[in-house]
């Protein structure tokens, strides 16, 4: 304003002198030649790409580690309910809970929303197309991610501030989950091979337009299924599952969609799950012995995966041995969720095997076929879709286990062990549906590790595997696996009115509270 006051100035004393054209070259002054008028979508979606998966600046590690895999009991942390335990012993703590929501919108949310934003500019809306519905999907994913963790939260007024929105409502979940199947419905419809695509700048399918369209069918049959407890006639489960599968879902390893990184020296090109878990908990020179968080594999999970004679064991898991890691399956051995203090014997057991799941070449795996199997076997089961149930179970057990050859040599499964394994643990086709439920989500449970957000809301949706919950003295739930995060603190305080207005309506703000789905 200074600047424009100055020139201002001028232009009115030349004026006054009689000079001509005094303006000429007025709206060049005024201008930075330094700063970007139009944002660059190409550069913002693979920052958004990146930044949109929450695993930097320790929102994967609060978020997605310490708290849903804990909670899910993939992981078990033996420090007290006042740190970093306080996710493993059911406690509340706003520094680790509410850190997602505060990072969420002003590191993803806002970002693919300047995306969107640029490309309905009429002036590049025509040849924009196949960028704003490839945005408008990874919104839809990013914006389910948080409505699981807390529930009712902003979504309809998120990232308004620069038309002066700067205290957003928080929309109703039931409401929130409609739009997003919308959202995905129409984004799909609207692609057009004409047209240009993100092209490199897209990290998951290289400006691959038939392969988004999998991707958003495979997240719509996601959305879909988590609402198969949901009576009040929003969402129309069946018909949504239906027009996901009917428009083809991920099925190929080719079409997942997966980031690759490499092991280089710069750290932004490394796996950033492998980077956050070694840099917070894992580190290399601990071997097992002192890791920072006192963290290790669940006795749920090793046992389950042991008692199973799962292939996967030894691809996952490490016990050290003299500083050696070792994969034998019969030396492998969690610890219990609610261990409040080191153990003595604290290297014995059982932590991320770092030949493959911790390396930092690893890739990171967003949605994969895998999944939609699991949730096809389920959908079929209820008599919603065609296909045999127990086929769709063989090829996501099959797609889970195959999927981990990405991993490097390491994470090889022949096949000779994968069918052993099918052939000792078949689909329960003669079972009550529950049995082929909890079947299928222990399953699903497995093939999830490391995107625990996604364990967590599936767990929570089915009930599967059954879990026993740790009750901890002074734990804040009496005992239950939580079921929700509470919002941020700071929100409490900036945006009050509209958050006692989504507490009044969803109920109070405490992680035994159920969200819309969540029945």
């Amino acid at each position: 304003m200074q600047l424009f006051a100055k020139y201002k100035y001028i232009f009115l004393l030349g004026a006054s002198m009689g000079l001509a054209s005094c303006d000429k070259g007025f709206e060049n002054l005024n201008t930075n030649p330094n700063a970007s008028t139009t944002p660059n979508v190409n550069y913002l979606f693979s920052q958004s790409l990146l930044k949109g998966n929450l695993v930097y600046d320790r929102a994967y590690y609060y978020t997605s580690y310490l708290h849903c895999g804990t909670y899910v009991q993939h992981f078990s942390v033996a420090k007290e309910i006042g740190g970093s335990g306080c996710g493993d012993k059911y406690a509340v703590n706003d520094q680790y809970q509410g850190f997602y929501y505060r990072y969420v919108y002003p590191n993803s949310i806002l970002t693919i929303q300047e995306i969107i934003n640029a490309c309905k500019d009429p002036k590049v809306a025509a040849s924009s197309v196949n960028k704003l519905a490839a945005a408008r999907i990874w919104k839809v994913l990013l914006m389910q991610r948080i409505t699981d963790l807390y529930g009712d939260v902003p979504y309809s007024d998120a990232a308004k501030a620069r038309e002066g929105n700067f205290l957003p409502k928080y929309d109703a979940q039931g409401d929130i989950y409609a739009d997003l199947l919308k959202e995905l419905d129409e984004a799909i419809k609207s692609f057009d091979p004409a047209q240009p695509t993100f092209g490199s700048a897209d990290y998951f399918f290289n400006g691959d337009i038939n392969r988004w369209k999998k991707f958003g069918y495979s997240l719509m049959l996601r959305v879909a299924m988590r609402c198969t407890k949901v009576t009040d006639g929003k969402v129309v489960v069946k018909d949504w599952v239906q027009k996901a599968v009917n428009g083809g879902v991920i099925l190929a390893a080719t079409d997942n969609a997966v980031i690759n990184y490499a092991s280089g020296p710069q750290t932004y090109n490394q796996n950033p799950v492998a980077l956050e878990l070694i840099g917070q908990d894992y580190t290399t020179a601990s071997k097992g012995a002192n890791n920072i968080e006192w963290s290790k594999f669940s006795k749920t999970f090793i046992d389950f995966l042991q008692t199973n004679q799962d292939p996967r064991l030894p691809v996952l898991s490490v016990v050290w041995t003299s500083g050696v890691p070792d994969t034998t399956a019969a030396n492998q051995k969690g610890m219990a969720n609610g261990t409040d203090n080191k153990p003595a014997n604290f290297v014995t057991f059982s932590e991320p095997n770092p030949n493959t799941i911790l390396k930092f070449a690893a890739p990171l795996l967003i949605l994969t076929n895998a999944e939609t199997n699991f949730l096809m076997s389920e959908a079929a089961a209820r008599g919603w879709i065609s296909g045999n149930a127990a086929q769709y179970y063989k090829d996501g057990v099959t797609a889970a286990m195959r999927n981990l050859a990405l991993f490097g040599a390491g994470g090889m499964i022949p096949q000779n062990s994968i069918d052993a394994y099918l052939t000792a643990h078949p689909f329960n086709a003669g079972g009550t549906f529950d049995q082929q439920m909890q079947q299928i989500h222990s399953q699903f449970w497995v093939a999830m590790l490391l995107d625990e957000q996604e364990a967590y809301a599936n767990w929570r949706r089915t009930g599967y595997p059954a879990l026993t919950p740790v009750n901890y003295p002074s734990n804040a739930t009496n005992g239950t696996i939580p079921r929700r995060l509470p919002y941020s603190a700071a929100e409490q305080l900036i945006n009050a009115a509209n958050y006692k207005a989504a507490v009044t309506r969803q109920g109070a703000d405490l992680l035994t509270t159920r969200i819309w789905w969540d029945k």
